[in-house]
């Protein structure tokens, strides 16, 4: 069976993209553990405490827990760990069953306790006959929402099947309370009529990155890694030379933690959630990861032949992370990949990274980068193939018979390696954010979220370029003005590409008066906030793709690798600005006709000429 140490890598493998039934991942992990003799992957999700919590916070009051999200979010584990600590039978629990049931007692009073681990896998009639149909068994929980009774639900269900679940249910005013409320919830609003004896948890608004902290901590303290080092094999398994192992210690770097750790912040803050099963997945194939092995992912028994082949560049770290082991179906499939495909990590590139990897061990000057970030990395970086590659792509860049020179290749997976390997001391210098598409990464997390996040105000000049930003595509003109909001629009319509007829002006600050333009945090996520003067507030959730269009627009490009979504997302919030001080504004004086036509000024300035119109 082998030492535990491969064990464990072996168990491993089944947290990374291989077939299995995502209906039961939870389950199938525990069964694998158990036949392995290893210990899962765990660790406390973030909602765990509070969801416990609930149970003993006067429970006598509680008509249903409703734990939704995305799939693979930690739902039926969490049921799991509620059931487990209520005294639940754990064979039970470890068995295909999605409903299950057990007498409790709360504040003192019987009640009976309904656990639905899967609301999508939820037989229609009970094989059991413990409830009649599906549909009664969930009027029962509409029921505990809004009276007192015998029962006491725990549902786990995906938020888009929780809603429809009910919207279709019908039939009584408790499934349609019931299905408002839910709705409610999942869009964060007020709820219609206040309920007490719902406690409701959207897994899917647990931070991404918060939850590969925990997971990364998890896996790279795991008890597995101490047994592989007792058993490496000095040619083979875990030994010097083993790419699982040198994936393993390049994970724990604080460097790659921390570059790894912004992705994921940034992926949260674009509005791209990945759930506690992708997390997992995604570390699981960084480490093991590898195009020639079995499902695309390294087994124990893999090492020393993949040594003996020399074939360790296609095991490399920076490159799993991305997927690249993986065929193209697969990685398109599994949206963790999709999510840090939009970075165009690997694609990007600067002249100055390229000239480091190309002509760096040949070139004084460059020399020092290309013995820090290249060549100081045998497995991965400085290795004699790509050396060899490098030399005869200079000597001709062509490659042979007219097909892609395989340097190429390799400077892809260089551009993702320098990415994890640039430290901070020098990510100006070689502007490391222009490794991907995304330019002012760097400056959304240092200069947006940072101060924001710690109670402080976003910097004057970063919301001079976004109102700057704001007013060239308002506009449609070269616009130099970053004081002032310039809200215009045209004869036809306000989402015309140049607008020139000038409606109002929004001061960025007006001493004296409301009327003010800032960026603010809002529910965790930063958001453009224009006051008018009024003191009515219209605001732009600021995610990354909206902060990167607005700000490179503000230095006078029109980026065309952005979707047209955002930007008619910021024409819609003009025609929001637009209606709001129409509405303040009035009718006006129905005797005559004055226009504010916008042009601008040598220095692109704005310049308004009043033309007026009589009626008579």
């Amino acid at each position: 069976m082998g030492g535990a140490g491969e064990r464990w890598v072996r168990f491993l493998r089944q947290y990374g993209p291989i077939s299995r039934n995502d209906n039961m991942f939870d389950e199938h992990i525990r069964r694998s553990a158990g036949r392995l003799g290893v210990l899962p992957i765990v660790f406390d999700h973030p909602m765990e405490q509070a969801l416990l919590g609930t149970l003993s916070d006067d429970p006598a009051s509680l008509g249903a827990v409703v734990l939704t999200g995305t799939a693979g979010d930690g739902k039926s584990y969490l049921c799991g760990r509620i059931w487990e600590v209520l005294g639940g039978d754990a064979a039970a629990w470890a068995s295909n069953n999605v409903y299950f049931r057990m007498n409790v007692s709360a504040g003192g009073q019987p009640r009976t306790l309904h656990v639905i681990r899967d609301l999508t896998a939820l037989p229609d009639h009970d094989p059991e006959g413990r409830y009649t149909t599906k549909s009664a068994l969930l009027q029962r929980l509409s029921d505990a929402l809004f009276e007192p009774g015998p029962d006491l639900f725990l549902l786990a269900a995906n938020d888009g099947q929780l809603v429809e679940k009910w919207r279709r249910l019908g039939g009584t005013p408790s499934t349609a309370r019931a299905h408002a409320l839910f709705e409610a919830r999942l869009m964060e609003e007020g709820d219609p009529n206040e309920v007490r004896r719902l406690r409701f948890f959207n897994l899917s608004s647990v931070p991404s990155s918060e939850v590969l902290t925990l997971a990364l901590d998890s896996l790279l303290a795991h008890e597995g890694w101490r047994a592989c080092y007792d058993e490496a094999e000095p040619d083979g398994f875990f030994g010097p030379r083993c790419p699982i192992r040198r994936n393993y210690e390049l994970l724990g770097e604080p460097l790659v933690r921390a570059r790894l750790h912004a992705l994921f912040r940034l992926c949260d803050f674009n509005e791209l959630h990945t759930p506690v099963r992708r997390v997992l997945m995604l570390l699981a194939n960084a480490v093991l990861g590898h195009p020639a092995a079995r499902d695309r992912l390294m087994a124990p028994r893999d090492v020393r032949g993949l040594l003996r082949s020399g074939d360790l560049r296609g095991a490399s770290l920076f490159s799993n992370l991305f997927g690249a082991n993986l065929t193209a179906t697969k990685r398109e499939s599994l949206e963790i990949f999709e999510y840090l495909a939009r970075f165009g990590i690997g694609q990007e590139t600067t002249n100055r990274i390229d000239n480091i990897l190309i002509f760096g061990a040949e070139d004084e000057t460059l020399r020092p980068y290309y013995d820090t970030l290249v060549a100081s990395d045998p497995f991965y970086g400085g290795t004699e193939r790509f050396r060899a590659e490098q030399r005869s792509y200079v000597e001709a860049p062509e490659g042979a018979g007219g097909q892609q020179h395989p340097f190429l290749e390799a400077l892809t997976e260089q551009r993702r390696a320098l990415f994890f390997r640039i430290p901070d001391s020098q990510a100006n210098e070689l502007n490391l954010w222009r490794l991907t598409v995304f330019t002012g990464a760097g400056e959304y997390l240092d200069d947006v979220t940072a101060p924001l996040l710690s109670g402080g105000r976003v910097a004057k000049h970063v919301v001079a370029g976004l109102v700057r930003g704001l007013n060239r595509i308002f506009t449609g003109l070269l616009v130099s003005s970053e004081r002032e909001l310039l809200l215009a629009t045209s004869l036809s319509f306000s989402g015309a590409p140049v607008s020139q007829l000038l409606e109002d002006r929004i001061a960025v600050s007006a001493r004296g008066r409301q009327e003010r333009i800032e960026v603010s945090l809002r529910r965790g996520f930063p958001h453009l906030d224009v006051h008018l003067p009024t003191g009515a507030l219209r605001s732009l959730r600021l995610n990354l793709t909206r902060y990167e269009f607005l700000m490179r627009v503000s230095e006078g490009a029109l980026p065309g690798n952005f979707s047209r979504e955002c930007y008619e997302d910021i024409l819609a919030f003009k025609s929001t600005l637009l209606a709001a001080v129409q509405r303040e504004q009035g009718d006006g004086d129905d005797d005559g006709l004055a226009f504010r036509l916008l042009s601008l000024d040598g220095a692109g300035n704005p310049v308004d000429d009043v033309i007026e119109a009589s009626n008579g």
